[in-house]
């Protein structure tokens, strides 16, 4: 069975994409703990991180350190925070979120009832950042 992350990326779902290639895409979570709150996501669908194939797992920081200086670029933080969490999907997953203190990492902040306007505004302004690495 297609996981949630599979569904948005064959596009059966909704989804805020700012990047994509062959190996994975990053596009805005639904419940953002801050404004960009990006989720870089491989294609394949591996549930834990640690099983990864060894190229992907490579692969997936270096997109997550571009979605991260677009963040930057983008929201003005003061550092980029990288999160493996892996409980609410079976599907690995990276959180890429622009902070100003480690109080800012907290998933009991996320608003899951955030303005899609807002969602758009985040995304848009990632893509401008990301310029021609923006591949969506």
């Amino acid at each position: 069975m297609s996981t949630l992350f599979t569904k948005i990326i064959k596009g059966d779902l909704p989804g805020r994409f700012v990047y994509r290639d062959d190996m994975c895409v990053a596009f805005l979570t639904i419940a953002p703990i801050c404004p960009g709150h990006t989720l870089v996501v491989p294609r394949l669908e591996v549930d834990h991180w640690i099983d990864l194939p060894d190229e992907l797992a490579g692969h997936l920081a270096i997109v997550a350190r571009k979605i991260g200086a677009a963040q930057m670029a983008a929201f003005e933080a003061e550092r980029i925070s990288l999160i493996i969490a892996g409980l609410e999907v079976p599907h690995t997953h990276l959180h890429v979120l622009p902070i100003t203190s480690e109080a800012d990492i907290d998933f009991r902040k996320a608003n899951t009832a955030v303005d899609p306007a807002e969602l758009d505004k985040a995304a848009n302004a990632l893509r401008a950042a990301l310029g021609s690495e923006a591949s969506v």
